[in-house]
């Protein structure tokens, strides 16, 4: 408390010196005796440019050859190479682009330094420059949002039929995975299903549902197909898997989807690694409140026969909660018997499906 007391009262005496340096330049200018002395602060002001150029420019350097590994992790997906090649022939683009304007910006700061005597030139208008520099920059970003949106549109446009099929919900601070069971097909959710034990709202009337289960883990096979179904129950997140080169807003209301195919099993990264606790991680990379850093959970790759030994061990969600089951099938009755009742007694509907499978 000592400590930031003294800082406190260093700092105001900081600002009063500064108020005080002010008011006097003011005074001598109301005066008329106010003198402009350059000195040697504008010199040394100049050359200093160059040097954060050049020092900025080696530190920055550095720091991304050192950790380079770590932003750009091995590629384990098929569309990842094509996303990579964007990726870098974009980073070249902006990178030149930035690295030409950024030199001419502190060169000029320290050529055009003032000097007594000595006028700025006005320079008030250049067609032919404005067309250079308008016309090649619409060139190149036309070219590069074509290519992008090519592979945009394929990679989150229809997956191949043989796709495997994994539902990701995200939620303030965890993941939710859902499978379809053998019929490969999602059953119907609905919100109002939601609670402490139906977490994804399962709608078990839907026969579809039935045998659809839910993992802490998610496993998908190598060398097939995956398609991420992406759903939010609360807040903006986002399916980051950065070894797959993919990423997804999961948006409120808004269901969005994404299909990439595994090149490397779990166990092949972590040979190549040289990393036996490596683990594929899937995470939320939008911040979504206090506890965003739990938002990850852990991706396992399997050969596909592993796969089919893992997927067929699975129990499905009405199997592990019968009494979820239960209970619908006891509110069926009751409907059944409200139905039979006399028309003057109140009827209660159930909720009608408000999210069907997608």
């Amino acid at each position: 408390m000592t400590a930031l007391t003294i800082l406190l009262v260093l700092l105001l005496l900081l600002v009063v010196f500064g108020l005080l340096f002010r008011l006097q330049i003011f005074t001598s200018i109301f005066s008329g005796t106010f003198t402009r002395d350059i000195g040697m602060s504008n010199s040394v002001n100049a050359i200093l440019m160059l040097v954060f150029l050049v020092f900025g420019g080696a530190w920055f350097a550095y720091s991304f050859v050192e950790n380079f590994s770590k932003m750009n992790p091995p590629i384990a997906s098929v569309h990842g190479h094509e996303m990579e090649r964007m990726f870098w022939i974009t980073m070249a683009v902006i990178g030149v682009a930035f690295a030409i304007t950024q030199a001419l910006l502190f060169w000029y700061s320290y050529r055009y330094q003032y000097k007594e005597g000595r006028r700025a030139y006005f320079f008030s208008h250049n067609n032919k420059i404005e067309v250079i520099w308008t016309v090649i920059p619409a060139i190149v970003m036309a070219a590069l949002i074509f290519a992008g949106w090519k592979a945009w549109t394929r990679i989150t446009g229809p997956a191949p039929k043989d796709s495997v099929v994994v539902e990701l919900m995200g939620k303030q601070f965890n993941w939710l995975v859902r499978y379809p069971g053998r019929d490969m097909k999602l059953g119907v959710v609905n919100y109002r299903m939601i609670d402490a034990v139906n977490e994804f709202g399962f709608d078990l009337s839907d026969k579809a549902g039935l045998d659809d289960f839910t993992t802490n883990e998610i496993h998908v096979p190598k060398g097939v197909p995956v398609l991420i179904k992406i759903r939010s129950r609360d807040v903006l997140h986002a399916v980051y898997m950065p070894h797959f080169r993919v990423q997804m807003y999961a948006v409120p209301g808004m269901p969005t989807r994404f299909w990439f195919t595994p090149t490397m099993t779990t166990d092949e990264m972590r040979a190549k690694l040289g990393n036996p606790n490596f683990n594929y991680e899937l995470a939320c990379n939008q911040i979504c409140g206090g506890s965003h850093f739990a938002m990850k959970a852990s991706l396992v790759v399997d050969e596909p026969e592993d796969y089919q030994n893992w997927f067929a061990a699975q129990q499905s969600f009405s199997q592990k909660n019968p009494e979820v089951l239960a209970a619908l099938k006891q509110k069926s009755k009751t409907l059944v018997s409200e139905v039979t009742a006399p028309a003057a007694e109140a009827k209660e509907t159930a909720p009608a499906p408000l999210a069907a499978s997608y």
